[in-house]
């Protein structure tokens, strides 16, 4: 027998009659399903969803994307190795420019006349300079972080830093040594332009400068880790890296007022620094506490920076 229900329930079959009729009864079984989609295969009604709940249930019902959840951790060194920089930052003409630049920073420092002489050089007019829409300071102190950063993971890989064996694998080291050598490897980058390291670091520190100058000096930390072969994949990962961060900021600053034969007051500073917050992390075991250690530290680099903390 046919069940019989109101038409006046049931928009689907609204949309499918555009002219009044006088059927006072329907066949539930005999009204399709109006689809989201055009051209999909319809199937029928269910009566009780029709006049209560306008429910369609359709032949290809949307399905939520099947989402597997990775076995490996990706705050794993290996999955963020930093690429041979700056490759992939600037246009050719901004890296030739900046690459050029760079052979008068320890004359003129990090200032557009750098630039003006290394437009020259590169065979671009002075004109050229507008291709650096904030003036260039500061991509010509990003340039040269990011390619030391190149140039240290160079050395490394070529068994400069820490000497290779006759099998080729770097040995006899553990990861502090080797952290402890990277960053001292990374400051005497700077013994070249040091006299204009410290306006480096105060353009650094202005407010429209704090993102990338940060970005650097996490990655910088990361590399550090990385290129000594560090394996952490639990929450040392981090904390490792804050700590790199901090001991390397520190000795950043600490250098720019270092007149010691050989910025050897630097080298004691960063392995005093190294060897307090490695006696740090393996005493506190509460984690709270270590973390309100580094964070301290990093608030005094902060205001040496000039930063209102």
């Amino acid at each position: 027998m046919t069940q019989s229900i109101p038409l006046r329930h049931c928009p689907a079959f609204r949309s499918l009659i555009s002219k009044p009729t006088n059927i006072r009864s329907f066949s539930s079984r005999s009204i399709p399903c109006v689809s989201l989609q055009r051209r999909t295969a319809l199937v029928a009604h269910s009566a009780h969803y029709c006049r209560y709940r306008y429910f369609h249930s359709c032949e290809n019902p949307r399905r939520l994307p099947n989402i597997s959840i990775p076995f490996s951790r990706f705050y794993h060194s290996d999955f963020h190795p930093t690429p041979e920089p700056p490759a992939d930052t600037y246009t050719p003409e901004q890296s030739a420019i900046l690459s050029a630049a760079v052979n008068h920073i320890p004359e003129f420092g990090f200032t557009t006349r750098s630039l003006t002489l290394g437009a020259r050089d590169a065979g671009y007019l002075d004109v050229s300079l507008q291709l650096f829409p904030d003036g260039g300071e500061m991509n010509l102190i990003t340039y040269w972080l990011r390619s030391r950063r190149g140039m240290l993971r160079q050395k490394t890989k070529s068994g400069e830093l820490f000497g290779m064996s006759e099998a080729g694998e770097i040995g006899g080291l553990s990861v502090e040594e080797k952290v402890l050598i990277l960053i001292l490897e990374r400051l005497k980058m700077n013994e070249e332009i040091i006299e204009h390291w410290q306006d480096a670091l105060a353009t650094m520190s202005l407010p429209f400068n704090l993102a990338p100058s940060i970005s650097e000096l996490s990655a910088l930390s990361s590399d550090i880790l990385y290129l000594a072969n560090d394996h952490s994949v639990d929450s040392s990962w981090y904390t490792k890296r804050l700590s790199v961060a901090t001991v390397y900021a520190s000795a950043d600053v600490f250098m720019t007022e270092d007149t010691s034969p050989g910025f050897s007051a630097t080298k004691e500073f960063v392995e005093r620094q190294l060897s307090d917050v490695n006696l740090v992390r393996r005493t506190l075991s509460d984690a709270k506490r270590y973390l309100g250690f580094v964070a301290g530290s990093v608030v005094g680099v902060g205001r040496s920076w000039g930063m209102k903390i």
